[in-house]
């Protein structure tokens, strides 16, 4: 640890030092003897000690240029898998299926923030007629997670549209752990076809299906649910309806998340 703390004063040091001295002729590096190394040091440590906000400025600085970074990265991650993003035969569609502007979500029907985002949803599809919202099972938390979203996945070969937000709708609102045996009864209440869906639930594509959605979660780096997709923006956590709507109001706008 110390070593590591005196090589980063040090490399600091070497920043400055060449920022600072005058430019020569001589294209040679600049170069310290261990008593100059050992008194550079020192005078960058009390110097940090002395004004330790320095620190705190230089953490969110970084913090700011990763956020960046990390949203740039994002960014490439979504126009290198918009076929498997917005137009994958593993999602369901809900809203204006024929809307201008898409948002994206990946979701957990064990995720507690997940279902308080549901009311922000819906009144997202309400208020935003143009809206084409794609809902992709990201089921991280557990096998029984992974058990709903198969039988969520197999329900989609039945229902689709309004029909399927109804199951979705009652299947992320209800209380408890969820898994196959919550999914098969929300499925038998809307009156699927029990057999098939059995069947289907076991089929090995809806296996495939779902993992094609995690490897797409884990290129775009999604750390959590809910996480959203608009435009060429990721948004990963509850947000907020108004965070949301104003995402998809400037994509109305001007094509773009931020005009």
């Amino acid at each position: 640890m110390i070593d590591r703390r005196r090589k980063a004063l040090f490399a600091a040091a070497l920043a400055l030092a060449a920022f600072a001295l005058p430019a020569t002729s001589s294209s040679a590096p600049a170069s310290f003897d261990d008593a100059q190394k050992t008194e550079i040091e020192n005078i960058i440590h009390s110097y940090l000690v002395a004004h330790p906000e320095v620190l705190r400025e230089v953490s969110v600085e970084l913090e700011k240029k990763q956020r960046v970074e990390e949203a740039d990265l994002r960014s490439h991650a979504i126009t290198d898998n918009k076929q498997e993003l917005f137009n994958s035969p593993f999602q369901a569609v809900v809203g204006n299926p024929k809307g201008k502007i898409t948002l994206v979500e990946f979701f957990d029907y064990n995720c507690g923030y997940c279902k308080r985002a549901l009311a922000d949803l819906v009144s997202l599809m309400k208020a935003e007629p143009e809206l084409r919202v794609v809902l992709k099972d990201f089921p991280v938390l557990g096998p029984n997670s992974v058990e709903a979203a198969q039988v969520a996945s197999a329900a989609r070969r039945q229902i689709s549209g309004d029909k399927f937000l109804e199951f979705h709708q009652k299947l992320l609102s209800g209380h408890g752990p969820v898994g196959r045996e919550q999914a098969l009864a929300v499925a038998k209440e809307l009156g699927l076809d029990m057999d098939r869906l059995q069947k289907d639930s076991k089929d090995p594509a809806i296996r495939a299906g779902l993992e094609d959605v995690m490897k797409v979660a884990d290129t775009l780096n999604l750390t959590g649910t809910p996480s959203y997709v608009v435009g060429n923006e990721a948004v990963v956590g509850a947000v907020g309806l108004d965070q949301l709507k104003t995402k998809v109001d400037a994509m109305s706008k001007c094509g773009k998340t931020i005009c």
